[in-house]
């Protein structure tokens, strides 16, 4: 039936004939062309839609313009919450992180029980969005930046354990087994063998998610868990465009001036 799909057959200059194989595409294009046509049904998306309503996305923007930099005063403390959020969370989450992606790593646990309680329990947890976990920890500790901070640490844990723990069972054993044999333990073992291997890219990973948790933290206060997020939801319910712009370009250039300081920072630790 496919016989047209299958590619031509390529003689080689001994006579061989070889018949290559038909491409993967000639069955995932299709597959993802059905998958998109039902998707499509299922979630009402019309595409006039965007181009009969779309255009409010400019009217909008254009009131932005000129932001009210009379606001900035009312922008500076929930701006220095978001960033302290941001701070005690990432560091908080990165301390964890490290025992707990110990106790996960293939190559340093050997008991299988603690490495299946540890994997599941941060399969579980990182299936959480942060502000699902800044919503649940609204209602434990009420609303603030504190419970904005827990969101972002347990977050920020179980993302750096899950991607440290495949860090350490990619690393060169060589040095580890020989500090066995000399008498340490596993933990001093680990620490003096494995960890000075790791060390850059771990305080780079701490420094990436440090950088998402910024975006995060300016959100939190959507569901109630402090910083900027708070006042840009005011700000945008009662449609004053002009202090959204101010808020927006604030956040624009603290992001940008995280991500660069962080990024010269891991480029110098590689």
């Amino acid at each position: 039936m496919f016989e047209w799909l299958k590619p031509k057959p390529i003689t080689l200059t001994n006579g061989k004939v070889i018949h290559p194989k038909m491409s993967a595409a000639v069955y995932v294009v299709p597959i993802i062309l059905v998958l998109t046509y039902f998707s499509i049904g299922l979630t009402r998306f019309k595409l006039g839609m965007l181009f009969t309503r779309g255009y409010q996305f400019f009217v909008i923007v254009s009131q932005m313009i000129p932001p009210n930099f009379a606001y900035f005063n009312s922008v500076v403390d929930p701006l220095i919450d978001t960033i302290l959020m941001s701070v005690v969370g990432t560091l908080g989450g990165v301390v964890l992180a490290l025992p707990a992606a110990y106790f996960s790593s293939e190559q340093m646990m050997q008991n299988p029980v603690i490495k299946f309680i540890f994997k599941s329990f941060m399969s579980v947890v990182r299936t959480f969005p942060i502000l699902v976990l800044a919503l649940l920890f609204r209602i434990i500790f009420g609303i603030g930046a504190f419970a904005g901070t827990i969101a972002i640490l347990v977050f920020t844990f179980t993302i750096m354990t899950k991607m440290f723990y495949e860090l350490i069972d990619t690393a060169d054993m060589g040095p580890f087994e020989a500090s066995l044999s000399s008498g340490t333990t596993r933990i001093q073992a680990f620490w003096v063998a494995i960890m000075p291997q790791l060390w850059g890219q771990f305080i780079s990973l701490s420094l990436y998610n440090f950088e998402m948790n910024i975006r995060n933290a300016a959100i939190l206060g959507y569901v109630g868990a402090g910083g900027i997020g708070i006042v840009l939801n005011e700000r945008l319910g009662w449609r004053v465009y002009d202090d959204v712009g101010l808020i927006l370009l604030v956040m624009m250039v603290t992001v940008y001036t995280i991500e660069s300081t962080s990024r010269y920072i891991r480029m110098k630790l590689l």
